[in-house]
């Protein structure tokens, strides 16, 4: 048990988002993060990658199926990071790919991105999206074989990566799961848009963490200037997760009857 408690940590960067999980997440992890658009998945991948190199000396490798790196570069310097220079100085790696290559890339011991993980000692890894991966194959199983040999391709070169996830549902009830990823992965953490007195904000929870205790609370957070920030759980609110939230019953009775 004294084992567990030294595992070394990948830490976001974030404080009060690694105090949520001992401290970050578990080094050589594949870790699920799921949002509608527009909730700051890349965001936080990209602080994910920023903050490695910055803060830890720890090389990173974004591996986007959407974006040209010029955009990259250019939605990165909205927050001040500047993912070009940290390429040109051999800590950083983007590359515009598509699934079945990097699925064969990885998959081979002698494939261009694994040669290219080793050369610049990555170990942290973003990939964007894993929802790329559907359109492969209309067989569950075939997909979702895909997704663990990819995963567990990353893993055998012992990065820890965060793979981002689309979901379409904006608020309320969550779209149908097609992908069987969040069984794959070792950690799931889901963003979501939430409805609170007529305003739209935005909720972090961490469902799972295989191999490590975490806080099951549910965050508030924000995109801001300098990235994502996390604050206080919400108090005193029920159906968080749905979308539109409610007053618990004392505290609605306190609201509507308690204050002069």
């Amino acid at each position: 048990m004294e084992k567990l408690m030294d595992e070394h940590r990948v830490a976001f960067g974030i404080k009060s988002l690694d105090s949520m999980i001992c401290g970050g997440l578990l080094e050589n992890s594949a870790n699920l993060l799921e949002g509608a658009p527009g909730t700051g998945k890349t965001t936080l991948g990209m602080q994910f990658i920023y903050n490695g190199i910055t803060m830890y000396n720890e090389p990173g490798l974004i591996l986007t199926f959407e974006e040209f790196p010029q955009q990259y570069y250019h939605d990165a310097m909205r927050f001040g990071w500047d993912l070009k220079r940290l390429e040109e100085e051999g800590n950083l790696k983007v590359i515009f790919s598509d699934p079945a290559t990097a699925l064969a890339e990885f998959d081979k011991p002698d494939g261009e991105f694994v040669a290219m993980v080793e050369e610049l000692g990555v170990k942290r890894v973003v990939v964007d999206s894993m929802t790329h991966f559907e359109p492969l194959t209309q067989n569950p199983h075939e997909r979702r074989d895909l997704e663990r040999r990819f995963i567990n391709a990353l893993k055998r070169e012992g990065v820890t990566s965060i793979l981002l996830r689309e979901n379409d549902s904006l608020l309320g009830s969550l779209s149908q799961i097609t992908s069987k990823i969040p069984f794959i992965v070792d950690t799931y953490v889901l963003l979501r848009y939430v409805e609170i007195d007529s305003a739209v904000e935005k909720a972090l929870c961490f469902l799972k963490m295989r191999g490590s205790d975490h806080q099951k609370d549910i965050r508030c957070f924000r995109v801001t200037s300098g990235g994502i920030e996390v604050s206080s759980k919400f108090s005193g609110r029920e159906g968080i997760m749905s979308g539109i939230t409610h007053s618990k019953p004392q505290d609605a009775f306190m609201n509507a009857f308690g204050k002069k």
